[in-house]
């Protein structure tokens, strides 16, 4: 797939559009820092933002989301649903709160943030079952136009399919060169789902990575850039964040190139260098 611009899209398995990069708001407080770097990311022409209601930021990405002036429906906004909503009811009322900060009328996307919270462990898959539920009725209400998971492995996917009426969208993990989680993300294609990069810099990781850095000198980019575009070139919908509107915008910039084959297995070989826990079976993150 040629992709051209920060607006191009993808398609999601339901027939919604989503834009091929999206702007990751993880570990942005809320307040201005958070307000501010949403509205850089907007008007540095960014049409997709990434938030959940355990990054406590969803009131500061709607106020920017406002205050850009771009009409809503140019917009595709996705949250998440956190561990300690998870079951039918608390699911339906998660979502409302999570519109209602941020000021919203519809979801573009609703993701279970994570497969099987710690004190959920004997009983996850009924739970995701119940809470799943919950998101089809809200897509059924004009709540949401797309639901998915993020952090599930094969098993957690198979579970949630036997009871699913409405199939997800996406799996949102942890990818970059340091974990390209082939299972996980065959997993995915196998159920047609779209693989979502969230830290696709490795958490920062890999900005100082030698073999990162000699691959974006060859290019004349920023080893940022080519980690973005190698998430691209992967088939990845990478979330970068950032709050400084320089880098922001920067993010945005890779378009212009494309890594060889050859440049592309050598990032692929630095698995282990940036490490962040996420097993979904041994941590609650």
């Amino acid at each position: 797939m040629k992709l051209h611009s920060i607006t191009d899209t993808y398609t999601l398995n339901n027939g919604v559009k989503i834009p091929v990069i999206g702007f990751g708001t993880w570990q942005t407080p809320s307040g201005k820092l958070a307000k501010e770097s949403v509205l850089a990311a907007l008007n540095a022409g960014y049409h997709h933002i990434d938030t959940a209601a355990a990054y406590g930021n969803e009131e500061s990405v709607g106020e920017a989301i406002k205050k850009s002036g771009i009409n809503r429906h140019e917009l595709f906004v996705t949250t998440k649903l956190w561990n300690a909503d998870h079951c039918y009811d608390k699911a339906k009322k998660a979502i409302d709160t999570s519109l209602e900060k941020l000021g919203l009328d519809y979801l573009d996307m609703y993701l279970i943030h994570w497969p099987n919270p710690v004190n959920m462990r004997d009983h996850w898959a009924e739970l995701n079952a119940e809470s799943w539920q919950a998101m089809e009725e809200a897509v059924q209400a004009g709540k949401i136009r797309a639901i998915g998971v993020s952090n599930f492995r094969k098993h957690h996917l198979d579970e949630l399919m036997k009871t699913a009426e409405i199939k997800p969208v996406v799996n949102q993990n942890y990818l970059n060169p340091s974990d390209l989680q082939p299972e996980v993300t065959v997993a995915s294609k196998e159920y047609d789902l779209l693989n979502e990069a969230y830290s696709p810099l490795g958490t920062g990781g890999l900005l100082g990575n030698e073999t990162v850095g000699e691959v974006a000198k060859h290019y004349g980019k920023s080893p940022a850039q080519v980690l973005i575009r190698w998430s691209l070139q992967h088939g990845f919908l990478p979330l970068p964040k950032s709050v400084h509107p320089k880098y922001i915008a920067a993010n945005a910039d890779v378009f212009d190139f494309e890594i060889s084959p050859e440049d592309m297995q050598k990032l692929d070989g630095l698995r282990g260098a940036s490490k962040l826990t996420n097993d979904p079976d041994q941590v609650d993150f």
